[in-house]
């Protein structure tokens, strides 16, 4: 199970999918000011009743909010496989401007 996070200036929306098919999504907004310990609370209710997480991949327009995303995967979920995409990275995927 892949667990994709968006995390955009006014919500953050997470993605629960199974190879292709997405099986659960959920919004929450973004609030600069959540710090890790209150992310992961969130997640894990979301979770709860979910597969196991077996990676994660992690994009965000709002550095605050990518740092403590940062910190709550170290923390809170370290074991599981996970790419952030960020500015730098080389994801094959062209972007056009």
């Amino acid at each position: 199970m892949l667990l994709a996070i968006d995390v955009g200036n006014t919500n953050t929306v997470l993605g629960l999918f199974d190879g292709d098919s997405l099986l659960n999504s959920w919004r929450t907004k973004t609030d600069a000011r959540t710090t890790a310990d209150e992310m992961v609370l969130t997640f894990r209710g979301l979770l709860a009743d979910q597969e196991p997480v077996t990676g994660i991949a992690l994009c965000s327009t709002v550095p605050a909010v990518l740092r403590e995303m940062r910190m709550m995967l170290g923390r809170y979920f370290d074991d599981i496989p996970t790419v952030i995409v960020e500015p730098g990275i080389k994801t094959g995927v062209p972007v056009l401007t």
